[in-house]
């Protein structure tokens, strides 16, 4: 495999790489560290992608871990998810867009406050948009406990902001 043909084959999801490690060290300069560290590595094993039976799974376990190693690094567990990419489509009035920029925020708040894996699992499933499968291979949970982590999650921040509203 030559330089072309890889390059080509990691491009669909550089991007998702970049993303997901901006939310887990916050910093863009870090993140970008991260993809370049990531690309390396699959690029030193090149040779043996035929063995790799999803590629882009086994480039977000490396960032994931490489992340994980430089959070560890620095000794803080402050997993932030900001970033949280939304997009108001329609909305024509400004006091809607308001509204739902003033909820996104809530609910990127809320995310931050969740323990480290919640927030990973729902980084991967309801931001990322990873099959249950997909996140078992990046994360090595079983998926019917990494259903019990998202339902945990998406409870916790549930209960919150109806506190945030009735409050």
């Amino acid at each position: 495999m030559n330089q072309s043909v890889f390059l080509k084959s990691v491009a669909p999801f550089q991007d998702k790489i970049f993303r997901f490690a901006k939310r887990l060290l916050i910093s863009t300069e870090e993140a970008q560290d991260a993809l370049q560290e990531v690309l390396l590595k699959l690029w030193q094993q090149h040779q043996n992608q035929h063995k790799i039976k999803n590629l882009e799974a086994f480039a977000m376990t490396l960032t994931k871990n490489w992340c994980f190693d430089k959070l560890k690094a620095k000794s803080t567990d402050n997993l932030s998810l900001s970033h949280f990419q939304y997009d108001a489509k329609g909305e024509n009035s400004l006091q809607k867009q308001v509204e739902t920029n003033d909820m996104v925020n809530l609910v990127k708040q809320l995310i931050d406050q969740l323990p480290g894996q919640q927030r990973m699992i729902i980084q991967l499933r309801d931001i990322e948009q990873y099959e249950f499968e997909e996140i078992e291979e990046i994360t090595g949970i079983k998926q019917a406990t990494l259903r019990v982590i998202l339902s945990r999650a998406r409870k916790s921040i549930r209960e919150q902001m109806v506190g945030c509203y009735k409050g």
